[in-house]
Protein backbone atom coordinates (compact mmCIF):
# COMPACT_ATOMS: atom_id res chain seq x y z
CA UNK A 1 0.00 0.00 0.00
CA UNK A 2 2.75 2.74 0.65
CA UNK A 3 3.42 4.90 -2.79
CA UNK A 4 6.89 6.23 -3.40
CA UNK A 5 7.66 9.86 -4.44
CA UNK A 6 11.24 11.18 -5.37
CA UNK A 7 12.26 14.30 -4.90
CA UNK A 8 15.09 15.73 -7.92
CA UNK A 9 15.95 19.17 -5.46
CA UNK A 10 18.77 21.01 -3.84
CA UNK A 11 19.39 21.01 -0.16
CA UNK A 12 19.11 23.94 1.83
CA UNK A 13 20.95 23.96 5.36
CA UNK A 14 18.29 25.81 7.01
CA UNK A 15 15.72 23.17 6.49
CA UNK A 16 13.28 25.36 5.02
CA UNK A 17 12.85 24.81 1.39
CA UNK A 18 14.62 21.84 -0.99
CA UNK A 19 14.81 18.23 0.06
CA UNK A 20 13.70 19.29 3.49
CA UNK A 21 10.17 21.25 2.54
CA UNK A 22 9.44 18.09 0.32
CA UNK A 23 10.41 15.09 2.35
CA UNK A 24 7.87 16.62 5.34
CA UNK A 25 4.94 17.06 2.38
CA UNK A 26 5.57 13.30 1.65
CA UNK A 27 5.40 12.31 5.21
CA UNK A 28 2.29 14.61 5.83
CA UNK A 29 0.48 13.48 3.04
CA UNK A 30 1.36 9.61 3.75
CA UNK A 31 3.79 8.72 0.94
CA UNK A 32 7.36 6.87 1.41
CA UNK A 33 9.83 10.00 0.40
CA UNK A 34 13.09 9.32 -1.31
CA UNK A 35 15.38 12.10 -2.45
CA UNK A 36 17.80 12.65 -5.64
CA UNK A 37 20.25 15.29 -4.39
CA UNK A 38 21.41 18.13 -6.84
CA UNK A 39 23.18 21.16 -5.60
CA UNK A 40 24.00 21.69 -1.94
CA UNK A 41 23.60 24.91 -0.58
CA UNK A 42 24.66 26.99 2.51
CA UNK A 43 21.22 28.80 3.21
CA UNK A 44 19.16 29.85 5.98
CA UNK A 45 16.04 32.39 6.20
CA UNK A 46 17.53 35.38 4.64
CA UNK A 47 20.63 34.71 2.48
CA UNK A 48 22.23 32.00 0.37
CA UNK A 49 25.71 31.85 1.26
CA UNK A 50 27.22 29.13 -1.20
CA UNK A 51 26.17 26.64 -3.74
CA UNK A 52 27.38 23.84 -5.45
CA UNK A 53 25.81 21.09 -7.75
CA UNK A 54 26.78 17.35 -8.12
CA UNK A 55 27.34 15.80 -10.77
CA UNK A 56 24.86 14.89 -13.70
CA UNK A 57 26.14 11.26 -13.25
CA UNK A 58 25.57 11.28 -9.54
CA UNK A 59 22.02 12.98 -10.03
CA UNK A 60 21.33 10.08 -12.39
CA UNK A 61 22.03 7.13 -10.33
CA UNK A 62 20.44 8.54 -7.07
CA UNK A 63 17.10 8.28 -9.68
CA UNK A 64 18.39 5.06 -10.58
CA UNK A 65 19.08 3.48 -7.20
CA UNK A 66 15.53 3.92 -5.99
CA UNK A 67 14.15 3.08 -9.36
CA UNK A 68 15.74 -0.14 -9.03
CA UNK A 69 14.52 -1.41 -5.46
CA UNK A 70 11.41 0.46 -4.55
CA UNK A 71 10.07 1.69 -8.08
CA UNK A 72 8.96 5.25 -8.04
CA UNK A 73 4.91 6.34 -8.39
CA UNK A 74 5.97 10.21 -9.03
CA UNK A 75 8.38 12.61 -8.74
CA UNK A 76 9.12 16.25 -8.49
CA UNK A 77 12.12 18.51 -9.12
CA UNK A 78 13.42 21.43 -7.43
CA UNK A 79 16.79 23.53 -7.78
CA UNK A 80 18.38 21.70 -10.90
CA UNK A 81 21.38 24.38 -11.03
CA UNK A 82 22.93 23.34 -13.99
CA UNK A 83 22.18 22.75 -17.78
CA UNK A 84 24.09 19.04 -17.59
CA UNK A 85 21.90 17.85 -14.55
CA UNK A 86 18.70 19.42 -16.42
CA UNK A 87 19.52 17.31 -19.46
CA UNK A 88 20.20 14.36 -18.01
CA UNK A 89 17.13 14.40 -15.47
CA UNK A 90 14.78 14.88 -18.43
CA UNK A 91 16.48 11.80 -20.01
CA UNK A 92 15.93 9.72 -17.09
CA UNK A 93 12.87 10.45 -16.11
CA UNK A 94 11.40 10.29 -20.02
CA UNK A 95 12.53 6.61 -20.36
CA UNK A 96 11.45 6.22 -16.78
CA UNK A 97 8.32 7.55 -17.58
CA UNK A 98 6.63 7.80 -14.21
CA UNK A 99 4.60 11.06 -13.51
CA UNK A 100 6.77 14.63 -12.96
CA UNK A 101 5.83 17.72 -11.53
CA UNK A 102 8.59 20.62 -12.62
CA UNK A 103 8.91 23.71 -10.11
CA UNK A 104 11.02 25.67 -12.34
CA UNK A 105 13.27 27.03 -9.19
CA UNK A 106 15.01 29.64 -10.83
CA UNK A 107 15.48 32.19 -7.49
CA UNK A 108 15.79 31.69 -4.39
CA UNK A 109 13.57 33.51 -1.15
CA UNK A 110 16.29 35.71 -0.59
CA UNK A 111 16.76 36.99 -4.74
CA UNK A 112 20.25 34.41 -4.64
CA UNK A 113 20.28 32.83 -8.66
CA UNK A 114 19.32 29.41 -8.12
CA UNK A 115 19.50 28.17 -11.73
CA UNK A 116 22.75 28.88 -14.43
CA UNK A 117 22.17 31.23 -17.20
CA UNK A 118 22.92 28.88 -20.15
CA UNK A 119 20.52 26.61 -18.11
CA UNK A 120 16.96 27.85 -19.08
CA UNK A 121 16.69 26.72 -22.31
CA UNK A 122 17.55 23.11 -21.17
CA UNK A 123 14.85 23.48 -18.84
CA UNK A 124 12.09 25.07 -21.02
CA UNK A 125 13.08 22.45 -23.86
CA UNK A 126 14.07 19.53 -22.57
CA UNK A 127 12.64 19.30 -18.96
CA UNK A 128 9.33 20.92 -19.50
CA UNK A 129 8.14 18.37 -22.72
CA UNK A 130 8.20 15.63 -20.10
CA UNK A 131 6.28 16.89 -17.27
CA UNK A 132 2.92 16.12 -16.07
CA UNK A 133 2.13 19.09 -14.32
CA UNK A 134 4.34 22.54 -13.89
CA UNK A 135 4.13 25.09 -11.14
CA UNK A 136 5.85 28.25 -12.10
CA UNK A 137 5.23 31.65 -9.62
CA UNK A 138 4.38 34.46 -11.63
CA UNK A 139 8.00 35.60 -12.11
CA UNK A 140 9.10 32.26 -13.27
CA UNK A 141 6.28 32.50 -15.52
CA UNK A 142 7.32 35.58 -16.89
CA UNK A 143 10.58 34.07 -17.95
CA UNK A 144 9.32 31.30 -19.64
CA UNK A 145 7.22 33.04 -21.96
CA UNK A 146 8.40 36.78 -21.57
CA UNK A 147 4.91 38.02 -21.32
CA UNK A 148 4.09 40.65 -18.36
CA UNK A 149 1.72 39.03 -15.99
CA UNK A 150 0.31 40.84 -12.64
CA UNK A 151 -3.65 39.88 -13.59
CA UNK A 152 -5.41 36.53 -13.61
CA UNK A 153 -6.32 36.66 -16.92
CA UNK A 154 -2.41 37.28 -18.01
CA UNK A 155 -2.18 34.02 -15.84
CA UNK A 156 -4.26 32.18 -18.05
CA UNK A 157 -2.40 33.20 -21.51
CA UNK A 158 0.75 32.36 -19.68
CA UNK A 159 -0.41 29.16 -18.76
CA UNK A 160 -1.81 28.10 -21.90
CA UNK A 161 1.26 29.30 -23.97
CA UNK A 162 3.56 26.91 -21.79
CA UNK A 163 1.40 24.08 -22.45
CA UNK A 164 1.20 25.03 -25.85
CA UNK A 165 4.51 26.01 -26.90
CA UNK A 166 6.27 24.17 -24.02
CA UNK A 167 4.81 20.96 -24.01
CA UNK A 168 3.67 20.29 -19.86
CA UNK A 169 0.53 18.53 -19.67
CA UNK A 170 -0.81 20.36 -16.94
CA UNK A 171 -0.04 23.98 -16.01
CA UNK A 172 -0.35 25.78 -12.63
CA UNK A 173 0.29 29.73 -12.73
CA UNK A 174 0.60 30.55 -8.58
CA UNK A 175 -1.04 33.29 -7.19
CA UNK A 176 0.69 34.42 -4.37
CA UNK A 177 2.09 37.27 -7.13
CA UNK A 178 -0.36 38.23 -9.01
CA UNK A 179 -2.78 41.86 -8.35
CA UNK A 180 -5.26 40.19 -6.13
CA UNK A 181 -7.11 40.08 -3.31
CA UNK A 182 -7.09 36.65 -2.86
CA UNK A 183 -3.91 34.05 -3.32
CA UNK A 184 -5.61 32.84 -6.87
CA UNK A 185 -3.76 29.88 -8.30
CA UNK A 186 -4.67 29.95 -12.49
CA UNK A 187 -4.58 25.96 -13.58
CA UNK A 188 -5.25 24.92 -17.23
CA UNK A 189 -5.78 21.17 -17.66
CA UNK A 190 -7.74 19.75 -20.59
CA UNK A 191 -7.95 23.04 -22.38
CA UNK A 192 -9.83 24.11 -19.38
CA UNK A 193 -8.97 26.82 -17.04
CA UNK A 194 -9.60 26.51 -13.30
CA UNK A 195 -8.95 29.12 -10.71
CA UNK A 196 -8.29 28.00 -6.83
CA UNK A 197 -8.56 30.52 -4.43
CA UNK A 198 -7.58 30.68 -0.83
CA UNK A 199 -7.35 33.88 1.51
CA UNK A 200 -4.14 36.23 1.06
CA UNK A 201 -2.45 35.46 4.39
CA UNK A 202 -0.51 37.97 6.19
CA UNK A 203 2.64 35.75 7.06
CA UNK A 204 6.52 36.02 6.79
CA UNK A 205 6.27 32.19 6.32
CA UNK A 206 7.05 31.86 2.59
CA UNK A 207 10.23 29.60 2.59
CA UNK A 208 9.42 26.76 0.62
CA UNK A 209 6.04 27.31 -0.65
CA UNK A 210 7.04 26.69 -4.29
CA UNK A 211 8.82 23.28 -2.74
CA UNK A 212 5.95 21.98 -0.43
CA UNK A 213 3.18 22.52 -3.15
CA UNK A 214 4.96 20.89 -5.90
CA UNK A 215 6.06 18.32 -3.52
CA UNK A 216 2.37 17.85 -2.18
CA UNK A 217 1.09 17.50 -6.06
CA UNK A 218 3.26 14.88 -6.46
CA UNK A 219 2.67 13.03 -3.92
CA UNK A 220 -1.14 13.21 -5.19
CA UNK A 221 -0.18 12.11 -8.22
CA UNK A 222 1.73 8.84 -6.62
CA UNK A 223 -1.71 8.37 -4.65
CA UNK A 224 -3.00 7.67 -7.84
CA UNK A 225 -5.66 11.32 -7.34
CA UNK A 226 -5.81 13.17 -11.12
CA UNK A 227 -3.61 16.07 -11.75
CA UNK A 228 -6.76 18.64 -10.63
CA UNK A 229 -7.41 16.93 -7.47
CA UNK A 230 -3.87 16.49 -6.14
CA UNK A 231 -3.42 20.20 -6.89
CA UNK A 232 -6.51 21.00 -4.93
CA UNK A 233 -5.19 19.27 -1.82
CA UNK A 234 -1.70 20.73 -2.30
CA UNK A 235 -3.58 24.29 -2.28
CA UNK A 236 -4.86 23.35 0.80
CA UNK A 237 -1.89 21.94 2.77
CA UNK A 238 0.02 25.13 1.34
CA UNK A 239 -2.26 27.49 2.72
CA UNK A 240 -2.24 25.46 6.07
CA UNK A 241 1.26 25.82 6.08
CA UNK A 242 1.88 28.99 5.32
CA UNK A 243 -0.68 29.99 8.08
CA UNK A 244 0.76 27.56 10.66
CA UNK A 245 4.71 28.60 9.88
CA UNK A 246 8.00 28.45 11.79
CA UNK A 247 8.52 31.42 13.52
CA UNK A 248 12.21 31.20 13.65
CA UNK A 249 15.09 33.35 11.51
CA UNK A 250 15.48 36.63 11.02
CA UNK A 251 14.18 36.48 7.24
CA UNK A 252 11.21 34.96 5.75
CA UNK A 253 10.17 32.00 7.96
CA UNK A 254 9.68 28.07 6.40
CA UNK A 255 6.43 27.26 5.94
CA UNK A 256 5.21 24.01 7.78
CA UNK A 257 4.00 21.22 5.69
CA UNK A 258 3.53 18.81 8.41
CA UNK A 259 0.81 21.17 10.32
CA UNK A 260 -1.57 18.95 8.00
CA UNK A 261 -0.97 15.84 10.11
CA UNK A 262 0.09 17.77 13.86
CA UNK A 263 -3.21 19.68 14.06
CA UNK A 264 -5.66 16.79 13.81
CA UNK A 265 -2.70 14.73 15.81
CA UNK A 266 -2.87 17.64 18.52
CA UNK A 267 -6.94 17.65 18.50
CA UNK A 268 -6.77 13.84 19.50
CA UNK A 269 -4.69 14.01 22.20
CA UNK A 270 -6.03 17.01 23.48
CA UNK A 271 -9.69 15.06 23.07
CA UNK A 272 -8.04 11.96 24.73
CA UNK A 273 -6.66 13.88 27.82
CA UNK A 274 -9.98 15.74 28.57
CA UNK A 275 -11.59 12.05 28.46
CA UNK A 276 -9.34 10.65 31.08
CA UNK A 277 -9.58 13.84 33.58
CA UNK A 278 -13.08 13.92 33.27
CA UNK A 279 -13.10 10.23 33.99
CA UNK A 280 -11.21 11.02 37.39
CA UNK A 281 -13.79 13.74 38.30
CA UNK A 282 -16.59 11.24 37.97
CA UNK A 283 -14.71 8.77 40.16
CA UNK A 284 -14.87 11.57 42.91
CA UNK A 285 -18.13 12.85 41.62
CA UNK A 286 -19.68 13.00 44.88
CA UNK A 287 -16.90 15.49 46.91
CA UNK A 288 -16.49 17.70 43.63
CA UNK A 289 -20.04 18.20 43.55
CA UNK A 290 -20.10 20.64 46.40
CA UNK A 291 -17.55 22.96 44.32
CA UNK A 292 -20.05 23.47 41.30
CA UNK A 293 -20.94 27.00 40.99
CA UNK A 294 -24.64 28.20 40.43
CA UNK A 295 -22.95 29.21 36.90
CA UNK A 296 -22.20 25.00 36.58
CA UNK A 297 -18.47 24.30 36.22
CA UNK A 298 -16.42 23.50 32.40
CA UNK A 299 -12.55 21.93 32.32
CA UNK A 300 -10.76 22.98 29.32
CA UNK A 301 -7.57 22.42 27.31
CA UNK A 302 -6.26 23.44 24.12
CA UNK A 303 -3.86 22.23 21.34
CA UNK A 304 -0.34 23.12 20.97
CA UNK A 305 -0.04 26.69 21.59
CA UNK A 306 1.78 27.14 17.88
CA UNK A 307 -1.86 25.98 16.53
CA UNK A 308 -4.04 27.35 19.03
CA UNK A 309 -5.66 30.66 17.75
CA UNK A 310 -9.65 30.74 19.08
CA UNK A 311 -11.75 29.06 21.28
CA UNK A 312 -12.16 26.51 18.48
CA UNK A 313 -8.79 24.63 19.41
CA UNK A 314 -9.81 24.95 23.26
CA UNK A 315 -11.69 21.05 24.00
CA UNK A 316 -14.27 21.50 26.64
CA UNK A 317 -17.67 20.05 28.01
CA UNK A 318 -20.80 21.05 25.87
CA UNK A 319 -23.49 22.15 28.58
CA UNK A 320 -20.73 21.93 31.24
CA UNK A 321 -20.29 20.10 34.33
CA UNK A 322 -22.90 20.04 36.58
CA UNK A 323 -23.97 18.62 40.01
CA UNK A 324 -26.56 15.62 39.20
CA UNK A 325 -28.26 14.07 42.29
CA UNK A 326 -25.35 15.31 44.44
CA UNK A 327 -22.73 14.03 41.97
CA UNK A 328 -20.89 16.50 39.42
CA UNK A 329 -20.68 14.97 35.97
CA UNK A 330 -19.93 15.99 32.56
CA UNK A 331 -23.24 16.66 30.78
CA UNK A 332 -21.48 15.39 27.18
CA UNK A 333 -18.67 14.52 26.09
CA UNK A 334 -15.62 16.80 24.93
CA UNK A 335 -15.58 18.73 22.37
CA UNK A 336 -14.32 21.73 20.57
CA UNK A 337 -15.66 24.83 20.68
CA UNK A 338 -17.83 23.97 23.75
CA UNK A 339 -16.41 26.65 26.38
CA UNK A 340 -16.65 30.95 26.46
CA UNK A 341 -15.05 31.78 29.48
CA UNK A 342 -12.72 29.21 30.00
CA UNK A 343 -11.10 28.65 26.48
CA UNK A 344 -10.68 32.57 26.83
CA UNK A 345 -9.11 32.31 30.09
CA UNK A 346 -6.89 29.42 28.90
CA UNK A 347 -5.87 31.28 25.97
CA UNK A 348 -5.25 34.35 27.94
CA UNK A 349 -2.75 32.04 29.86
CA UNK A 350 -0.95 30.31 27.30
CA UNK A 351 -0.23 33.76 25.66
CA UNK A 352 1.48 34.67 28.91
CA UNK A 353 2.81 31.33 29.50
CA UNK A 354 2.69 28.25 26.62
CA UNK A 355 2.71 25.44 29.01
CA UNK A 356 -0.04 26.58 30.80
CA UNK A 357 -3.18 25.20 28.69
CA UNK A 358 -6.11 23.74 30.84
CA UNK A 359 -8.23 25.87 33.21
CA UNK A 360 -11.30 24.59 35.38
CA UNK A 361 -13.34 26.66 37.10
CA UNK A 362 -15.17 25.98 40.75
CA UNK A 363 -17.50 28.00 43.33
CA UNK A 364 -15.40 30.47 45.43
CA UNK A 365 -14.56 29.00 49.26
CA UNK A 366 -12.41 30.83 50.77
CA UNK A 367 -11.45 27.33 52.74
CA UNK A 368 -9.74 26.20 49.08
CA UNK A 369 -8.10 29.26 48.89
CA UNK A 370 -6.41 28.89 52.50
CA UNK A 371 -5.23 25.71 52.06
CA UNK A 372 -4.13 26.26 48.51
CA UNK A 373 -1.71 29.01 50.42
CA UNK A 374 -0.83 26.53 52.75
CA UNK A 375 0.46 23.92 49.85
CA UNK A 376 2.25 26.64 48.54
CA UNK A 377 0.29 27.21 45.59
CA UNK A 378 0.47 30.47 43.61
CA UNK A 379 -2.94 32.64 44.16
CA UNK A 380 -3.83 35.53 42.74
CA UNK A 381 -6.70 37.18 44.17
CA UNK A 382 -8.77 39.49 41.21
CA UNK A 383 -11.39 42.21 41.97
CA UNK A 384 -13.25 42.74 38.97
CA UNK A 385 -14.37 46.48 40.14
CA UNK A 386 -10.88 47.72 39.03
CA UNK A 387 -11.61 46.87 35.48
CA UNK A 388 -11.07 49.59 33.19
CA UNK A 389 -14.32 50.54 31.11
CA UNK A 390 -12.28 50.11 27.85
CA UNK A 391 -12.05 45.63 29.29
CA UNK A 392 -15.36 45.50 29.83
CA UNK A 393 -16.85 47.27 26.22
CA UNK A 394 -13.96 44.52 24.26
CA UNK A 395 -15.23 41.58 23.08
CA UNK A 396 -13.14 38.83 25.21
CA UNK A 397 -11.41 41.67 27.21
CA UNK A 398 -12.85 40.54 30.79
CA UNK A 399 -11.40 37.27 30.91
CA UNK A 400 -8.56 38.84 29.54
CA UNK A 401 -8.23 41.24 31.88
CA UNK A 402 -8.64 38.81 34.71
CA UNK A 403 -5.68 36.66 33.34
CA UNK A 404 -3.49 39.73 32.95
CA UNK A 405 -4.27 41.18 36.52
CA UNK A 406 -3.67 37.50 37.69
CA UNK A 407 -0.05 36.97 36.00
CA UNK A 408 0.73 40.66 37.31
CA UNK A 409 0.50 39.87 40.88
CA UNK A 410 2.54 36.54 40.48
CA UNK A 411 5.08 38.61 39.14
CA UNK A 412 4.50 36.90 35.75
CA UNK A 413 4.63 33.58 37.22
CA UNK A 414 1.62 31.33 35.98
CA UNK A 415 -0.78 31.41 39.48
CA UNK A 416 -2.29 27.66 40.47
CA UNK A 417 -5.84 29.52 41.31
CA UNK A 418 -7.26 32.94 40.07
CA UNK A 419 -9.54 34.06 42.93
CA UNK A 420 -12.10 36.20 40.76
CA UNK A 421 -14.36 38.32 43.33
CA UNK A 422 -16.69 38.80 40.54
CA UNK A 423 -18.65 41.76 39.69
CA UNK A 424 -22.50 43.15 39.30
CA UNK A 425 -24.60 39.96 38.24
CA UNK A 426 -21.28 37.91 38.02
CA UNK A 427 -20.99 35.26 39.92
CA UNK A 428 -17.71 34.85 42.23
CA UNK A 429 -15.54 31.75 41.35
CA UNK A 430 -11.89 30.08 41.19
CA UNK A 431 -10.20 29.44 38.49
CA UNK A 432 -7.49 26.89 38.46
CA UNK A 433 -4.80 26.75 36.20
CA UNK A 434 -2.78 23.83 34.86
CA UNK A 435 -0.61 22.30 32.07
CA UNK A 436 -3.10 19.78 31.03
CA UNK A 437 -6.49 18.49 32.38
CA UNK A 438 -5.26 16.03 34.56
CA UNK A 439 -2.74 18.37 36.40
CA UNK A 440 -5.34 21.05 36.75
CA UNK A 441 -7.97 17.73 38.22
CA UNK A 442 -5.21 17.14 40.79
CA UNK A 443 -5.10 20.30 41.97
CA UNK A 444 -8.41 20.16 42.41
CA UNK A 445 -8.53 16.84 44.32
CA UNK A 446 -5.43 18.49 46.95
CA UNK A 447 -7.69 21.29 47.34
CA UNK A 448 -11.04 19.26 48.60
CA UNK A 449 -9.38 16.52 50.41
Amino acid sequence: MWRVAITIAGLDSGGGAGIHADVKTFAALGVHGATALTCVTAQNTYEVRRAECLDPSLVREQIMAVWDDMGIDAGKTGMLGTRGIIEEVAATVSKLGFHLVVDPVMVAKSGAPLIAEDAMEALAKRLLPVAKVVTPNRHEAERLTGMRISSVEDAKRAAEYIHRELGAEVVVVKGGHLDAPEAVDVVYVGGTFHELRAPRLDSRATHGTGCSFSAAIAAGLAKGLAPLEAIKTAKELITMAIKYGVARGRGHWAVNPTAWVEIPAERWRAYEAMSAALRALEERGAEVARYIPEVQSNLGYAIDPRYASGRGDVVAVPGRIVNYMGKARPSGPPAFGASDHVARKILAAMGKDPQIRSAMNIRLDWGLVEKAKALGMAVALVDRRNEPQEAKAREGGSMQWVVEEAFRQTGGRAPDLIVDLGDWGKEPMITILGKDPLDVVEKLFKLIA
